[in-house]
């Protein structure tokens, strides 16, 4: 399988915080934001695998600021690292001011995908090839994380973390 870059894959996700989407403070709902997260990313896993991507896990999501009604909301997503069936993805929020067109980041999340076939069964994806610093440094951090999480499902010991270890050593 020929490797990707994490160009590639990227989802850009642009839309509007319209009335029916807000909580009582006029702000967009996180479940919402969550919705839209993850379609971003579920297109992203697909142009990395060219495969239907199922959410496998949200593993992070940072409610940062607040995002109004009538925003223009901007997702970003695209594959951070594959493993042998499953793709962490990276996704960026930002808010765009309408007048000057400035974007300030509001939200980051990182989920996983697992790439499956047509009957539903996990298929292998192409590997990850980092080309940007922050591409790198969140492709570095994605095995960290990874190892974080199946040692804390007890699916690896604490020595197979090799990784972790590495911060503390």
């Amino acid at each position: 399988m020929t490797p990707k870059h994490p160009s590639e894959s990227l989802t850009i996700l642009t839309d509007l915080v319209l009335p029916s989407e807000t909580n009582p403070l006029n702000n967009l709902f996180g479940g919402e934001l969550l919705a839209r997260m993850d379609r971003a990313a579920s297109i992203a896993s697909g142009r990395h695998s060219r495969r239907i991507g199922v959410t496998a896990s949200v593993n992070h999501v940072a409610f940062n600021k607040a995002i109004p009604l009538g925003s223009v909301v901007i997702v970003e997503a695209k594959v951070s690292r594959a493993f042998k069936t499953s793709m962490e993805i990276y996704i960026d929020v930002w808010v765009e001011d309408r007048q000057s067109g400035n974007r300030t980041k509001a939200n980051e999340a990182i989920y996983t995908f697992v790439a499956v076939d047509d009957t539903g069964r996990p298929v292998e994806v192409p590997a990850i090839i980092p080309e940007t610093e922050l591409e790198i440094k969140r492709y570095d951090a994605a095995l960290r994380r990874k190892q974080l999480s199946l040692l804390l499902a007890g699916k690896i010991k604490p020595e197979e973390a090799t990784e972790l270890k590495a911060l503390f050593v």
